[in-house]
């Protein structure tokens, strides 16, 4: 029987290219592109014209949860399915937001910095003071599977009180996790310590965040930002932060990618970047890696996949 042809020239878990090599002969060359059954991806943009040049093409397989990277409408009209992996990071990027959390309340990165760069005169100096996360009021901006199990670990962990902005959740589903559900975004942003963005990037979500409801927020708030780049309008935030009209704010993810020099956000002392790293502990990228590959070869053995996009 002969093997699918797989094309995927990014890095994923040794375990699931085992699997897939099993089924399948992966190819990184683009100009074979015509001969795939399928792709898979991490962050390789996936445009109407690549999957116009792949007529065999019958599964795009995303690698992580957020697939803007791929031009859905396309792979809808030419018949192609699009599966992803919205649960296996879950935990890791849960983990990711508390730690990011506390380093921005603790200004561990800053101190860590000022160490290092001799601009230490004292212990516990005064302009390096934080906040405890204790009884702190956590809101989440999308309270899907991420933002709810941050919210377990932080109410269980930190006793955080913990509200919520989701036209997608009820607010007797709420009522059942005991979070409280907050009507309108401005109104989660006047209320919370903490502001934790777990949304997928869309036309709707574009600068959710954005000049005028920064302004809304308390001046000892914290913005933490794991979703996509473009979910928070990074000159609005950089003018926030500069102007310490909010306390801090860290973000994994943004416009341009990787994070660098370049961006004017990672020169203030109040935030901090990672590049994109919610996922990427060896637990996760195991997770992820299996499922996807599970999940592409569900469609090409013409089985129905458990996680379907389109």
């Amino acid at each position: 029987m002969a093997k699918y042809k797989v094309f995927l020239n990014e890095y994923i878990d040794e375990e699931a290219i085992e699997l897939l090599e099993k089924h399948a002969d992966i190819t990184n060359n683009l100009e074979k592109i015509s001969e795939v059954d399928a792709i898979i991806l991490r962050t390789f943009p996936v445009s109407r014209k690549l999957i116009e040049n792949a007529p065999k093409l019958k599964v795009i397989g995303k690698h992580g949860v957020g697939y803007d990277s791929i031009d859905i409408e396309a792979a809808k009209e030419h018949g192609v399915k699009v599966v992803y992996t919205p649960e296996a990071n879950i935990q890791s990027v849960s983990e990711l937001i508390i730690a990011l959390m506390t380093n921005a309340a603790r200004r561990i990165s800053l101190s860590f910095e000022k160490g290092k760069n001799n601009q230490l005169t004292s212990i516990g100096p005064k302009n390096l003071i934080g906040y405890q996360l204790n009884k702190k009021i956590l809101g989440l901006v999308g309270a899907g599977k991420i933002g709810l199990n941050t919210a377990r670990i932080a109410k269980n962990g930190f006793n955080m009180k913990i509200i919520a902005f989701d036209p997608l959740i009820s607010r007797e589903q709420c009522e059942e996790l005991g979070i409280e559900k907050i009507d309108n975004l401005n109104d989660l942003l006047k209320l919370s310590d903490f502001v934790s963005i777990s949304v997928p990037l869309n036309k709707g979500t574009k600068h959710l965040i954005n000049k005028d409801n920064l302004s809304y927020m308390k001046s000892n708030a914290i913005l933490i930002n794991t979703s996509r780049g473009g979910v928070v309008d990074e000159t609005a935030l950089y003018d926030a932060l500069k102007e310490n009209k909010i306390f801090a704010a860290a973000s994994d993810v943004f416009v341009n990618e990787p994070p660098t020099g370049v961006n004017p956000l990672l020169h203030l002392e109040n935030f901090i970047g990672t590049p994109h790293i919610g996922a990427n502990t060896k637990e996760a990228a195991k997770l992820v890696g299996l499922t996807i590959v599970q999940e592409v070869l569900l469609v090409l053995e013409n089985k129905e996949p458990k996680y379907r996009v389109i």
